[in-house]
Order: C-alpha cells, then sequence, then structure tokens
C-alpha cells in the first residue's frame, strides 16, 4: 500500500528554526548557484526580511540585489533580485534566491535534524 502525500501545500522552511519561508509551488528553477553551493530560484517568499539594496556582481553579470533573512532567527538564507541590467537576466527582477543549504521542505523535519546535530555539536565545541 502506497503512502499518502501529506495534505496542505509544500514548503519549505528555514533549516535553523524550521520558519516557513517559501512554497514548493513557488519555486521557478532549481538550477541556481547560490553563494554556498546549490539555490532555488522562488517567484515569491514570505517571512523574510531584506537588508539594504547594493549592485552585485554575480555570475550572470550586474543586479541590484537585497539579503534576504529569516524573520525569526535572522539567518541569511539568499536574496531578492531588485533589478537586473542586462535584458536577458530581467525575468529574475522580484524573485528570490533561497540557497539549498538553508533551507528544507515539507514540514521541516530535515530541518530539525540538522538543525540538532549542529546544535549538539556546537555545545560539544564549547
Amino acid at each position: 500500500m502506497a503512502m499518502a502525500e501529506p495534505a496542505g501545500p509544500r514548503i519549505y522552511c528555514c533549516c535553523k528554526c524550521q520558519n516557513r519561508v517559501s512554497l514548493h509551488e513557488d519555486i521557478v528553477s532549481k538550477a541556481f548557484q547560490g553563494r554556498h553551493g546549490r539555490a532555488f530560484l522562488f517567484s515569491h517568499a514570505m517571512n523574510v526580511y531584506l537588508g539594504p539594496k547594493e549592485d552585485r556582481q554575480l555570475m550572470t553579470g550586474l543586479h541590484t540585489v537585497a539579503d534576504a533573512f529569516c524573520n525569526e532567527c535572522r539567518e541569511l538564507l539568499g536574496w531578492k533580485y531588485e533589478r537586473a541590467y542586462e535584458e536577458s537576466q530581467k525575468y529574475k527582477e522580484g524573485k528570490f534566491i533561497l540557497e539549498k543549504s538553508k533551507i528544507a521542505k515539507d514540514n521541516c523535519l530535515a530541518c530539525s535534524k540538522i538543525f540538532r546535530k549542529n546544535a549538539s555539536s556546537s555545545s560539544e565545541n564549547r
């Protein structure tokens, strides 16, 4: 017998505090690169706040971006594209990059395991 899918939308949450930050249905692309590895491009994000806008030279050219932080724990999750200077990159404007290493999907069970492991190892290093 196959297991039933959980009811409700598939959600991505912050790995540090399990705060919900985006919906699976808002993924535009999984083929992006963040500062620390793979990243997803989302059309929307929630429960995040933005840092100041700054021009940043990225792999695809010059963009105006604002870093995106978790509202709950203030973890840097990625950035929001405010402006793309190259015409071929305009589709990114208003969208969010969230780094795969900073988020997990569904009920955040993967996050809570990672968080517990990181918390115990950091307390051992004190």
